[in-house]
């Protein structure tokens, strides 16, 4: 047992920065298993992509800010609504949640890197391409048309030809391949790479949140990916999985898509939830009032996740007894979320809160969620369902949620956690700012459509007639969304300002708990010198200075600690993969693979050969990869930790 991490001498950190060194250069960016940076990656692209489905978002306010608009054509208005939907919830917001997890996690949890390096980097790689796939298709006008959702048989061959739909179709699957494989990552690592001494009633609560995050992951991904691929061989093959007049059913799709639709609803807010509660920790220098409550909380959110799906399709035709139990489900999933709240507000009322930027979006996010929250009690009853399913009111409830209930924790947890990322400080000053033109304008922008909806404004709509008096609210909306761009631009800038110019941060600058902070910023290739001893939910509080430390890690050679699943109990230490060019290029032969069963299914067999090749030479055995001597020489002896 050693004294503190800081005591390591600075041979052996060099000893550990050899083992764990990444390659220089554009190889080593291509090659790079470092979780760290592959995590700052997603993100980075993950915002990309929210400018980019912004960009689209201004271009629908402008075009609906007055009535009998002709600034944009219909299809282009059908490419633009499509991308920015399909922009906002395949490339936005599930990948940069799970972003944060594949950075944040190996740290919270006191691990070295993540569990399966490696298919963490494949899956950036592959979520990059279709993003790339989607985005060019739109610059070369075949762009999706028929929504985010794209029903059936509107998305079928008769009423959509062409590649529109095949290319949206095939970049869901490029999109979900990269979320189950962060989901088995991040899984893996929360349950199998955790610290000495921290049990699972000692997690983070950001770590229960990507735990059941992940899991939700693995189970709702595979029937969208099933639905697009009953879509696509409906479209290239001639099957007829939709076509009702051959059998097939048209509400499959519908069943299909929700039953990962509305998961991922709770995909992208469950992080979100966990965010907020190490925001609100941190600055009100307390625990999270009921932590077994809470995180009784996040399970039930997740399971009851999966239970009502059918309240997407209230105004389908399905028999009333039925809705009645998706009714109930849809009411019952406001409790667990209820019982949040309540513990934050608690959190707050006992501790001394300081009011910084991220703590600022977490109040905003309580109230906009509350909001929503609200209106989706209401839609969960279906007479009123039927009267304002297809109208504005529900585009207003999906952004109060989205946003409010996970954008809004997003942008406090970046600010947060930038200073460990980058090690330097975000401006204060800027982060205010952003914050009341992002708060201000978002309910500017998206009150007036509940009105809009219950006045009977329908949505995926490219104008409106100037006698139905739905001018002035639009006005007003479209001038609410471009204050809240402007909140959003200078929050990016105050990013990218700060990564250069911003204050050093140090290890703790927040004077936050979580071990995480307990590491340099930005931390080492392999984040902890001595492996953390856990003794508490918030380590750092409890050592008030030196942490406890395990001893009997290899320095020489990449090497992880595996624990227990319930009391992380040590167990065997297991080597990490080195960095390799064969997840890149994996990615890019099922890239190919994908792109080209486009436009001929026989693509599927004749290119298959290149991702055999590389799958072979990814897993081809290798004596620095293979497990250090023999499982029984990897034990961790009793004296490892006093």
């Amino acid at each position: 047992m050693s004294a503190s991490p800081t005591a390591l001498e600075a041979a052996e950190h060099e000893t550990l920065h050899r083992a764990w060194a990444e390659k220089p250069g554009l190889w080593g960016f291509l090659t790079s298993v470092d979780p760290k940076e592959i995590g700052k990656r997603y993100v980075a692209t993950g915002l990309v992509f929210l400018v980019l489905g912004g960009l689209l978002a201004a271009a629908i306010r402008a075009q609906l800010a007055r009535p009998e608009s002709g600034l944009i054509d219909p299809d282009r208005y059908n490419q633009i609504f499509s991308l920015h939907g399909t922009t906002m919830m395949f490339l936005f917001a599930v990948p940069i949640m799970e972003a944060m997890a594949v950075y944040l996690t190996p740290l919270m949890v006191g691990a070295r890197t993540i569990a399966f390096p490696r298919l963490v980097a494949f899956s950036y790689w592959v979520y990059l391409a279709g993003g790339v796939l989607i985005w060019v298709a739109f610059a070369l006008d075949v762009g999706p048309e028929t929504g985010w959702f794209s029903y059936v048989p509107l998305a079928g061959p008769q009423f959509s030809p062409g590649k529109r739909t095949d290319i949206w179709a095939q970049m869901v699957t490029f999109t979900e391949v990269a979320a189950l494989a962060t989901a088995v990552a991040t899984s893996v690592t929360i349950l199998k790479l955790r610290a000495p001494g921290m049990t699972l009633a000692r997690m983070p609560l950001f770590s229960w949140a990507s735990l059941v995050t992940a899991v939700m992951i693995i189970f709702a991904m595979p029937a969208v990916m099933l639905s697009t691929s009953f879509l696509i061989s409906d479209r290239l093959i001639g099957t007829h999985f939709y076509n009702t007049a051959e059998g097939g059913s048209s509400l499959l799709w519908q069943h299909l898509f929700w039953f990962f639709g509305h998961p991922e609803v709770y995909i992208i807010f469950l992080p979100a939830l966990g965010m907020v509660s190490e925001v609100v920790a941190t600055f009100c220098r307390r625990s999270v009032f009921g932590y077994p409550v809470m995180v009784l909380a996040l399970i039930a959110t997740g399971f009851l996740g999966f239970g009502l799906w059918v309240h997407h399709m209230f105004a389908t035709g399905l028999p009333r007894l039925g809705n009645s139990f998706y009714t109930a489900a849809s009411m019952t999933i406001a409790l667990p979320s209820g019982v949040q709240i309540f513990c934050w507000i608690a959190t707050m009322w006992d501790g001394k809160p300081r009011f910084q930027t991220p703590l600022l979006f977490v109040v905003g996010f309580i109230v906009t969620f509350v909001l929503g929250g609200l209106t989706g009690v209401m839609l969960a009853s279906v007479p009123l369902d039927l009267q304002v399913h297809d109208t504005y009111f529900v585009v207003a409830h999906f952004h109060y949620v989205l946003i409010g209930g996970a954008v809004f924790p997003l942008l406090a947890a970046i600010h947060y956690w930038f200073p460990k990322a980058i090690g330097r400080m975000p401006s204060e000053t800027a982060g205010r700012w952003s914050f009341w033109l992002i708060f201000l304008g978002f309910h500017v922008a998206f009150f007036p459509m509940h009105i809009l909806g219950l006045w009977g404004m329908p949505r995926r709509v490219y104008t409106y007639p100037q006698e139905m008096g739905w001018g002035d609210l639009n006005l007003l909306s479209s001038a609410g969304a471009y204050v809240m761009a402007a909140g959003v631009a200078v929050y990016l800038l105050n990013l990218i300002v700060s990564a250069r110019k911003g204050a050093p941060a140090g290890p703790d600058p927040w004077k936050a708990g979580g071990l995480e902070w307990a590491t340099s910023s930005p931390p080492p290739t392999y984040n902890f010198g001595l492996t953390p001893v856990v003794e508490g939910r918030e380590p750092l509080w409890l050592a008030k200075g030196a942490l406890p430390v395990m001893t009997g890690m290899d320095r020489e050679r990449r090497q992880v600690l595996l624990t227990s699943v319930s009391d992380a109990v040590p167990d065997v230490r297991e080597g990490s993969p080195e960095p390799s060019i064969w997840p890149f290029l994996s990615a890019i032969a099922v890239t190919i693979l994908f792109t080209g069963s486009i436009f001929n299914e026989w693509a599927l067999v004749w290119l298959s050969p290149p991702l055999v090749i590389c799958i072979l030479g990814w897993f081809w055995p290798r004596p620095s990869h293979s497990k250090l001597t023999s499982p029984e020489d990897e034990r961790v002896p009793p004296g490892a930790i006093a």
